[in-house]
């Protein structure tokens, strides 16, 4: 019985997980609107979590009334998470971007699954499984496929730097994520996520780091030209409030570094959406490496779900099924089991 709640709960945050890389994957579109349009990227992600921020906070404190001892323990966490997973990650990969063309800094930014693994392996001193090492090789190989790597590019070291930066924060969000389990409700930890958020790129823009400027007239979206509200409520209330929402609960139910692996697929979302809201077409080799990315997460769940059934056997007789602790499901974390390797 604890097999079947398991994998139900699997299966449901592969949805969320997937859900969420797709809700993620049109915010590209819709910030190259704004962009072309004047828009300096520190005002797209200022408005975006700004906005966010806002229209959260008010169903965040209706859902906690009541509990605000459980609020209270999770400042920490919703500080980190608001200043570190969102506005840092922001802020460092548009710094990446000014130096490098946007493929190149996106490819950086997605090395926060490699860095999961390698920080899974460097905690508990377990190399990675063969699934999970293919998976992560077939996975890298399918991004760089997807955002069409293999032509010519004039990297800037510096930028190399911000980029790196941005999957540090990236892995960061994952691990948070999954860490909020039991915490907040995903809602709660999305809000109190933009209300630090906020003001740390207020901060960032106030000494000069990330200037802020934008135009409020119409913009070129799904050839047409819109009011700029239209992106700017889309990036807000599906690529930010639903998507941040979606990517905690499934990471919550996948465990940090499948979530991680989850998430690449963000990548041909967005390459589909920028197809049909812009009309970048993509290429037949972005359609092979799209399929590389499926492969690779499925690679890597494979190869949880299998150490996962390991794990359990090991340590819960047949007639107990319900002594394996349910977060050590929910999260992806593995009981110690003695003498084990």
């Amino acid at each position: 019985m604890l097999s079947k709640l398991s994998e139900n709960r699997s299966a449901s945050g592969l949805v969320f997980a997937l859900l969420s890389a797709a809700t993620f994957g049109i915010s590209g579109p819709l910030g190259k609107s704004l962009l072309e349009a004047g828009w300096t990227p520190g005002a797209v992600v200022g408005g975006r979590i700004g906005l966010a921020a806002l229209i959260m906070v008010i169903p965040a404190a209706w859902m906690m009334r009541g509990q605000w001892s459980r609020l209270r323990g999770g400042v920490a966490l919703m500080a980190a998470y608001g200043s570190v997973a969102i506005a840092l990650c922001q802020f460092f990969y548009f710094n990446a971007v000014a130096r490098m063309s946007p493929p190149v800094a996106l490819m950086l930014e997605y090395l926060a699954p490699i860095i999961l693994v390698a920080w899974v392996w460097l905690r508990t001193h377990r190399r990675p499984g063969t699934l999970t090492m293919l998976g992560t090789v077939t996975a890298m190989l399918g991004l760089v496929l997807v955002l069409n790597l293999l032509g010519a590019q004039q990297v800037d070291p510096v930028g190399v730097v911000w980029g790196v930066a941005a999957a540090v924060c990236l892995a960061v969000y994952f691990v948070l994520s999954a860490k909020s389990d039991g915490v907040l409700p995903p809602f709660v930890t999305v809000a109190g996520g933009m209300v630090f958020g906020a003001p740390t790129i207020g901060a960032l823009a106030v000494v000069g780091l990330l200037p802020i400027a934008g135009t409020f007239g119409s913009v070129t979206l799904l050839r047409s030209e819109v009011s700029w509200l239209l992106p700017l409520l889309g990036i807000t209330l599906v690529a930010a409030v639903i998507a941040y929402t979606f990517g905690i609960i499934g990471t919550q139910r996948l465990g940090s570094k499948v979530a991680s692996f989850v998430s690449l697929t963000e990548v041909l979302f967005s390459v589909i959406a920028s197809w049909i809201m812009i009309g970048d077409v993509p290429g037949p080799m972005q359609f092979l490496g799209g399929a590389l990315i499926v492969g690779g997460v499925v690679m890597v769940r494979t190869d949880e779900l299998r150490a996962v059934g390991s794990a359990a056997r090991a340590v819960i007789p047949d007639s107990a099924p319900e002594a394996l602790p349910a977060a050590d499901l929910a999260t992806g974390a593995l009981p110690v089991v003695e003498g084990s390797a």
